[in-house]
């Protein structure tokens, strides 16, 4: 008779060492990494395999947006798989059908046609070629405050101290200023901002530019929510010009800021939009790039040279779809509001309550704290670019009381999931208040 020998799980010590032993970590230096192991999770919560509870207060890479775990998508993976796994991008196949008919209704104006890609940065390097084959024109505007993937090209995109390692990068990105000038200086108005804009697609030669990429509110650089007009001036210059406006919508979209996507706060309808993250809610890759009718029909009689061997991957889009409906049934967009102005509450509170605050910003649940050293010279806790004793000791200190978020410079982030109550919030919040007093030792003045 035939035993069975059941696999014991491994402990998070030898989770961390095989992992560190064989593979890379990214944005480290291998020696530095200190990884939490995971063993599940579900909800707004996350274990180690000893037990211990983590909040995820930051929706892992601000993308698992329905929360962990959720039986409806993995049922959908799990039929899907035993249906039909794989089917080369040439052929068609119901998920893909649905999807892009379903992304057609949900996303702004007359995007109706899609182009799937494995993430957010094979959508942006999609989108650069979409711009340069449509306008027949070579450059890229982007913004230095920016992040829009870890590809060539998408890296070339990204404006902030990442790019800089894999320069020289691809030719013909131009890269212009933001609103934002950090917390010392602050923000331009939407009319200084677009002047500058105006002002550099004058000088590269509008007729040179094929289209410029933007977060609509930037993500990982500090939860920038542009101020009013900025966007809608975008899209008046970018018409003027021929040239297409790309609305990264990686992190931003799908309920993050409470709108399906964060240009319809501004009723602005971009020419390209890029989705990834919260399309499937990370439960398995996809992204995927949007395009206005007028941009699909010019490929009708032109040949699109790009491709995936992942492209409509059915697995992701049977994923997707089971996402979006998670996100209509549980009414995320809706909690996302609600539980939206009490986070802002809440970080009105820790900015009233804290000296080290020097700011606080948010749009649903998309929110960002800035820590100063002085309110009086904004200093920063941390500089550009940077880490302080002060920030890596307010690290060590969530994780030692089991709140997961980013840490990053002198700001942390709190990108929970879209479907938290307001008491896991007030969870957070209490370890984030707790936390602050670290940062208060510092303050000069």
């Amino acid at each position: 008779m035939a035993t069975q020998t059941s696999v014991k799980g491994m402990t998070g010590e030898e989770m961390i060492a095989l992992t560190k032993k064989h593979t890379l970590f990214e944005w480290s230096a291998q020696s530095k990494v200190d990884p939490i192991p995971v063993a599940r999770a579900k909800g707004v919560y996350f274990w180690t395999p000893e037990g211990k509870r983590f909040l995820d207060f930051n929706s892992q890479l601000m993308s698992v947006n329905i929360g962990h775990g959720d039986p409806r998508v993995i049922q959908a993976i799990s039929e899907q798989a035993a249906t039909l796994a794989y089917a080369n991008p040439f052929m068609a196949t119901e998920p893909r059908a649905r999807l892009g008919a379903k992304l057609a209704e949900i996303t702004p104006g007359d995007m109706d046609t899609f182009f799937f890609t494995n993430g957010g940065a094979e959508a942006n390097e999609n989108a650069i070629k979409l711009a340069r084959f449509y306008t027949g024109r070579h450059k890229i505007l982007a913004r230095y405050r920016s992040y829009h993937g870890a590809t060539a090209g998408s890296m070339t995109l990204t404006g902030d101290p990442r790019r800089w390692a894999c320069e020289p990068g691809i030719p013909g990105v131009v890269h212009v200023l933001d609103p934002y000038h950090g917390i010392a200086r602050g923000w331009d108005s939407s009319e200084q901002s677009l002047a500058m804009l105006d002002e550099t697609i004058q000088l590269e030669g509008p007729q040179t530019i094929a289209a410029f990429i933007l977060e609509p509110v930037t993500g990982t650089n500090g939860i920038l929510i542009p101020p009013d007009g900025y966007l809608q001036g975008v899209r008046a210059l970018c018409t003027k010009h021929g040239i297409l406006m790309i609305a990264d919508e990686v992190m931003s979209g799908f309920g993050r800021t409470g709108e399906w996507f964060a240009v319809n706060h501004w009723k602005v309808v971009p020419d390209l939009l890029t989705m990834a993250k919260g399309l499937t809610s990370s439960y398995v890759p996809l992204g995927a790039v949007g395009m206005r009718h007028a941009i699909a029909q010019h490929f009708q009689d032109k040949v699109f040279n790009g491709g995936l061997t992942y492209n409509s991957h059915p697995l992701g889009c049977a994923a997707a779809l089971a996402t979006i409906r998670v996100y209509e049934e549980d009414r995320l967009m809706e909690n996302a509001r609600k539980m939206g102005a009490v986070m802002k509450e809440l970080l009105a509170g820790l900015e009233k309550r804290h000296r080290s605050v020097g700011a606080v910003r948010s749009i649903g649940l998309f929110g960002v704290v800035e820590l100063v050293r002085s309110r009086r010279t904004r200093e920063p806790l941390a500089p550009f670019n940077g880490s302080s004793e002060e920030m890596t000791a307010l690290g060590r200190f969530f994780r030692q009381e089991g709140l997961y978020t980013f840490v990053r410079w002198n700001t942390f982030f709190t990108n929970p999931p879209l479907c938290i109550t307001e008491e896991q919030l007030r969870e957070g919040f209490a370890l984030l208040d707790r936390g602050l007093e670290i940062t208060d030792n510092a303050v000069k003045d």
